[in-house]
């Protein structure tokens, strides 16, 4: 069987991804790029006789390596050399999408032009002659609609004729750019060629542009022959200076005007032909009166939000329960086969209570997903970006600092870790680095479970109104904070904001299902991984060295004189007396045994300060762990409640524990709520967060989120004890 690499590239929006889940369904892993926290997403399809490996490249709108996504984009075509690339299109913006299409076709790689959402095309009365474009464009073109899968076939046959024929050979595509830069050009081609400078890589002339456009990766990649690269660096500066004199502009947008001179005279050659009447009912525009209006917009906005968490809990709440309720069956089972012992301890308390307690909220995650996957597959995600553009610029941000703070947790549910990520589409780097600080105040799904713990405990009545509650206190802080440090640490000017807002569609059943399982199953992955294995270490932590000889001891005999008075009681209301005291011995050398445990020391010794903000020591150690993971929160909650119990009724979930714990309130969930929202990220966002910037700032989230949360959580509650 023959095997074809492909990638998959276009722009953001184009349904490239869309296409891409399309054709591989679900034979598709997600990683990173090696020593690159950039998600790669690869999927294996047979077709024809064929092995197709496909590769989904970054969103990226040049080849000119502005952002890390772009710069991502451009290595894996250079050094990867996949066979072909699908170039994904938006069809009904053909101008703006193919400014991309022509720098793949001057790189010389072997391309099949993707015409996607062709039923947007057709319900606008536009129609494109689709062999027009193919010959003008030197490669072939299929029409698809990726959110059906029409035209899938056809694209993956051409696919594999077009690699049959290149056989790996480039061909680049050549392009006058006017009597200014073409002799230029000329010039440095034939030093390239003459040096065999990078020629390894790149083909000369397309060398030549990137320098022409000042492309400081390539520049950089050119310094091993120094005199080559001077030299190179010289006849740009030279045109430069002849470009301002003469024409006022610069070699970089020459180029860019004559690349789109060129596509723009391809489709003035009966390539593409609008509806003669100029009137035309456009739903996205028509939507948009209302979605994106000054003051609708916004409340339609908060709407939404509120409306999300309202059915979230409404279908989540007894498929929450059920699972709830197997895992405490499933740990009563375990503790009747298994003998008592550390055994037991470790699979009842450690595993089941700890890993139970963060996969009993799948399904309160998972609905929360669905709604998440429809709104962003819908376009709606895009307008968020562009109606808080103004707010945003008012605190120092940028309009698209947006899309990190909603993939981080803005709409609850998302990840800090490719919400900071995300922050590579900003060019400023005052405006990333403020993005990236910030972000990770979002409630992510990680904090979700423990704001879920919490409020079922403590306010069960208004489960969407502080769910919805919480995410306005993250936004509003974490541009209070983005307010602080553009003013302070990190002073600078916004920079304009510039999106490109996609056509509104309705979402398909896959789409979204594809999208929500891809989430969920990293949480249930995460959970019987890292959280298992976090799991583990605290119970361990929470168990050894357990009691002394003497403590032992001691409450060995009470216990031995209290059946003895049981057995000999007279009456069943002094049976249930003796019964019930034994029940509260039991409490109190559980709680005994996990105070004096390593983890119960800590947390103790922490209890003198954390106690200002309502936490005991078992709410230290659950926070300790936080650091290493959000939902280690809630798995070590149920380690330390298993171990040390505080009700007699062992299979009551974790949160009717702690509500009969004495040590807990509501002004105190509270307090723990805004901590947990706030304080410091987990250990792989402070990872990524040092990728990118540096491990400076990676520290200064670490002890600055910390201490801002602290700060407020005590405010909190030393003000509700003041008014309760």
């Amino acid at each position: 069987m023959n095997n074809c690499t492909i990638a998959f590239a276009g722009n953001p929006n184009a349904g490239k991804t869309t296409l891409f889940n399309t054709v591989t369904g679900s034979h598709h892993h997600v990683g990173n790029y090696p020593g690159i926290t950039v998600e790669r997403k690869e999927g294996h399809v047979q077709f024809a006789g064929t092995q197709l490996n496909i590769i989904d490249l970054p969103g990226c709108y040049s080849l000119t390596a502005y952002t890390q996504e772009e710069l991502v984009a451009r290595q894996v075509l250079v050094e990867e050399r996949p066979d072909l690339v699908i170039n994904v299109v938006d069809a009904s913006k053909l101008e703006r999408h193919l400014y991309l299409t022509v720098q793949f076709l001057e790189l010389g790689i072997p391309v099949v032009l993707a015409l996607n959402m062709m039923d947007d095309v057709r319900s606008q009365g536009i129609t494109i002659n689709v062999e027009a474009l193919a010959k003008g464009l030197g490669c072939d073109v299929c029409p698809t609609i990726a959110r059906n899968g029409e035209g899938k076939q056809n694209l993956l046959q051409q696919a594999i004729k077009t690699t049959n024929e290149r056989q790996g050979k480039w061909q680049p595509l050549h392009i006058s750019y006017g009597p200014d830069i073409d002799p230029v050009l000329n010039e440095m081609e034939q030093l390239i060629n003459e040096r065999n400078f990078l020629t390894d890589k790149y083909p000369a002339r397309w060398s030549a542009i990137k320098f022409l456009e000042s492309d400081e990766n390539l520049v950089e990649q050119g310094s091993y022959d120094q005199t080559t690269s001077s030299q190179l660096q010289q006849i740009v500066t030279n045109l430069r200076d002849h470009c301002e004199k003469t024409l006022n502009s610069f070699p970089e947008a020459i180029i860019a005007d004559y690349r789109y001179g060129f596509i723009h005279a391809l489709l003035r050659k009966n390539v593409i032909t609008f509806p003669e009447k100029e009137y035309r009912f456009d739903v996205t525009d028509n939507l948009d009166k209302f979605l994106t209006h000054r003051v609708l917009g916004p409340s339609i906005m908060v709407f939404l939000l509120y409306a999300m968490f309202q059915i979230t809990f409404a279908f989540g709440e007894y498929p929450m329960q059920l699972l709830a309720f197997l895992f405490s069956s499933l740990a009563d089972f375990v503790s009747r086969v298994i003998p008592a012992g550390y055994l037991q301890s470790l699979l009842v308390s450690g595993v089941i209570d700890g890993i139970g307690g963060v996969l009993s909220f799948v399904p309160l995650i998972m609905i929360m997903f669905i709604m998440i996957a429809f709104l962003e597959d819908s376009g709606y995600m895009a307008r968020v970006a562009y109606m808080m553009d103004k707010v945003f610029r008012t605190f120092g941000l940028h309009g698209s600092s947006v899309m990190p703070f909603i993939i981080s947790g803005g709409i609850a549910g998302g990840c800090a870790v490719p919400g900071v990520m995300a922050a590579r589409t900003l060019r400023s780097p005052r405006e990333k680095l403020a993005t990236i600080l910030t972000a990770p105040f979002m409630p992510c799904g990680a904090k979700i479970p423990v704001f879920l713990l919490l409020i079922g405990a403590f306010f069960s009545e208004y489960k969407a109104l502080i769910m919805f509650s919480i995410t306005l206190v993250a936004w509003m802080i974490a541009l209070l904070i983005a307010r602080l440090l553009r003013s302070t640490l990190i002073k600078g000017e916004s920079t304009p904001f510039v999106m490109e807002l996609p056509p509104y569609r309705w979402p398909t059943l896959r789409g979204v299902m594809i999208h929500t399982w891809e989430r969920t199953a990293e949480y249930i992955k995460k959970a019987g991984t890292v959280i298992l294995a976090i799991s583990i270490l605290l119970w361990a932590a929470m168990t050894f060295p357990g009691q002394t000889a003497e403590q032992a001891t001691a409450y060995q005999s009470q216990q031995q004189q209290l059946q003895q008075m049981m057995e000999q009681a007279t009456t069943p209301q002094q049976q249930q007396q003796y019964s019930i005291a034994l029940i509260d011995l039991e409490k109190q050398q559980g709680a005994a045994t996990l105070k004096n445990s390593a983890a119960g020391k800590l947390g103790t010794m922490l209890e003198p300060l954390s106690k200002w903000a309502g936490f005991d020591w078992r709410t230290n150690i659950a926070l300790l762990g936080g650091v290493a993971a959000k939902e280690v929160i809630v798995s070590t909650l149920g380690t330390a409640y298993s171990l040390g119990a505080v009700d007699s009724d062992a299979s009551t979930n974790l949160s009717e524990r702690i509500a009969n714990d004495p040590h807990w309130n509501p002004i105190a969930a509270l307090s723990a709520m805004l901590f947990v929202l706030l304080y410091a990220p987990c250990f792989v966002t402070i990872v990524v967060i040092a990728r990118e910037s540096n491990w400076k700032w990676a520290c200064f989230a670490l002890i600055f989120n910390s201490a801002v949360a602290f700060s407020l959580a005590t405010i909190i509650f030393q003000a509700g004890k003041l008014v309760s």
